[in-house]
């Protein structure tokens, strides 16, 4: 059995697993002060056929929660996918550089959808809480050389639509209208909210972590106070 996990007010908690090998979650989850371990299983993220974007990230990101937990006979498992939606059509990862480099002109000075599935499953309850969260991103007019630079850089080739919200270097995004984790990868207020929904103990956020989080997430006072 895995060890249980020690919170604020004493109380111990399952083992928290994250199924997911992005350095992104992994310091998004860090910001919860909760130690986890990270164990990953090889899932296919193709929608299926005639699969709607809220329903393939919903899906896949359980099948990532369900593939690590079979591997474990306990503990509270976080899956997660992300998926780009332009004009109803799905941007996956880029396999080459002229992928990466059309995903970019497509999605330039245009708005489009961030949705990310999130999975939380209790393996010793077995109750489980999916959701998907919606972002709008709307992109800035950047130029061919921008793109020229980025794509050759080789930061577009594991993400989404082939940018990280995030870059310091490209700066891809005008505005964000919602959950800005939930572009890099994992909303951390609907994660927080599953994980209390399934029994998992989250503790108060630390104040020194929460300029790290989102205005979004921020407002659900639920980070703040944490859950028992």
């Amino acid at each position: 059995m895995l060890a249980r996990a020690k919170v604020a007010n004493g109380r111990t908690s399952p083992r928290l697993i994250l199924a997911s090998s992005s350095p992104r979650r992994r310091q998004i989850l860090a910001l919860l002060g909760v130690p986890y371990e990270v164990l990953v299983a090889a899932v296919a993220e193709q929608p299926l056929p005639g699969e709607g974007p809220e329903a393939a990230a919903r899906r896949v990101a359980l099948a990532k929660a369900q593939a690590a937990a079979a591997r474990r006979g306990t503990g509270v498992v976080v899956g997660a996918d992300t998926i780009v939606v332009l004009d109803g059509l799905i941007l996956g990862k880029p396999v080459d550089a002229g992928e990466a480099t059309r995903m970019l002109r497509a999605l330039r000075g245009r708005c489009h959808a961030v949705i990310t599935g999130v999975a939380v499953l209790n393996l010793d309850t077995c109750h489980q809480e999916v959701s998907a969260p919606t972002t709008e991103v709307c992109m800035r007019r950047y130029s061919e050389a921008e793109i020229a630079a980025y794509v050759a850089g080789g930061e577009p080739f594991d993400k989404a639509g082939a940018y990280a919200v995030q870059s310091a270097i490209f700066h891809p995004a005008a505005t964000v209208r919602g959950c800005y984790l939930n572009v890099v990868g994992l909303p951390l207020c609907a994660v927080v909210a599953s994980l209390c929904a399934v029994g998992f103990a989250v503790p108060p956020l630390a104040p020194a972590r929460l300029a790290d989080v989102c205005r979004s997430c921020l407002r659900r006072d639920i980070l703040v106070r944490g859950c028992t």
